[in-house]
């Protein structure tokens, strides 16, 4: 399969998450920005996908990443972020999305699982109650130390000034 066919408009990937069910499988749901794929992204993503059968990804518009993060971000354009979490053998499917939070998002697919990264709570990872009120479940996922991508950025922007 390529990278771009799990790249889904919100219609197409209902209608692949009926499939799924259908077959009886988990669905795992998480999002984020994914401005650059470091360790600390693939550890993370990798840990969710091991939580059900089918991992379904939020990714940020360009817009909503500029509102959320300033003016300055996103680094790479919505497309590319999008092609290069598809490619990851582990990410199921990529679906975008506008609005600040995933919330519409996660109560239009349904997941099984909602999955963050433990520098949340499960009572502020956005949709738990959703997710909690029709029986699925909310978890978080130990993140790898000192991996960011506002880490990887400090670190290039000094070594530009050298």
């Amino acid at each position: 399969m390529n990278s771009k066919d799990k790249i889904l408009s919100l219609p197409d990937l209902q209608e692949l998450t009926q499939v799924w069910r259908s077959q009886g499988q988990k669905i795992v749901f998480t999002n984020g920005c994914f401005d650059i794929l470091h360790l600390g992204h693939v550890d993370y993503l990798e840990k969710a996908r091991q939580l059900g059968d089918k991992l379904v990804l939020g990714l940020n518009t360009d817009a909503s990443i500029s509102r959320i993060k300033g003016p300055s971000r996103p680094l790479q354009d919505e497309m590319s972020r999008a092609r290069v979490m598809a490619s990851l053998l582990f990410v199921d499917a990529v679906v975008f999305f506008d609005e600040d939070t995933p919330l519409e998002l996660i109560k239009a697919v349904q997941p099984d699982i909602l999955v963050k990264g433990d520098d949340y709570t499960i009572e502020n990872i956005v949709g738990q109650d959703v997710v909690m009120a029709r029986g699925g479940e909310v978890k978080t996922v130990p993140l790898v130390k000192g991996y960011s991508t506002t880490n990887v950025v400090k670190k290039i922007e000094n070594q530009n000034k050298l």
